[in-house]
């Protein structure tokens, strides 16, 4: 038997944080490199590693967050492995190098405690969404896993003078220097997207990436305030 299930063993560490898998993040836990994680996606652990739900950072976070959408986060520490996971979603894991990424907050599964991040507006959408959206800005030097509901794909604005459409509710993760701009169009029978009506798009344009899952589940993406 265990020569069978030797193959999904973990294997040697190699950085800080990696897939174990396309569904299980590992993050090699040590004393004052601390971690903040989705609460409630913890699945294993080997060592010695303590939690705290709702730290005060997030909590002074979350209150900013006035649209009611929230990013609970729960901070791990000590010595060890961690397994993350998040439903079965894909993990995506990214390395900052005095970078930053802006994430859906249902999205954000760890990051470095060490990383600057907040909850931010979303700029120029504020008069095409009411109230406008909002998402998580992570920023700095270190590690951040973000989920994906399916393989996603990573489209590089850069590439040409176009802009880059993207359905709110397929979007996962996008450069903050890129331009954002709402494109409201009316439609018959869902045939753009998902739904009927009315169908709102978000609008890239500039040099950065734009990170898109292969499903459109409104029940935990951005949603417009009206």
């Amino acid at each position: 038997m265990n020569q069978q299930l030797a193959g999904f063993a973990p294997t040697p560490v190699t950085a800080r944080m990696e897939n174990h898998g396309r569904t299980m993040l590992k993050v090699a836990m040590a004393s004052g490199q601390d971690l903040f994680a989705r609460t409630g996606s913890m699945v294993a652990y080997e060592g010695f590693i303590q939690y705290e739900p709702n730290p005060p950072a997030a909590r002074q976070i979350a209150s900013q967050w006035i649209t009611g959408e929230g990013a609970p986060v729960m901070k791990c520490s000590g010595d060890g492995l961690l397994y993350l996971a998040d439903y079965g979603a894909d993990v995506v894991v990214i390395n900052l190098n005095n970078d930053s990424i802006s994430v859906n907050g249902t999205n954000l599964l760890a990051f470095d405690a060490h990383l600057t991040w907040g909850v931010e507006k979303v700029k120029g959408l504020a008069k095409f969404a009411g109230q406008g959206l909002w998402n998580v800005v992570v920023q700095g030097t270190g590690w951040v896993a973000i989920t994906s509901r399916g393989t996603p794909i990573v489209v590089d604005c850069g590439r040409g003078e176009d802009e880059t459409y993207v359905d709110p509710d397929a979007l996962v993760a996008w450069s903050p220097n890129l331009k954002v701009k709402g494109k409201r169009s009316f439609k018959a029978g869902s045939l753009i997207g998902r739904g009927s009506g009315e169908a709102y798009q978000m609008a890239f344009s500039g040099q950065g990436i734009v990170v898109v899952q292969p499903s459109e589940d409104s029940t935990d993406r951005l949603r417009i305030r009206n």
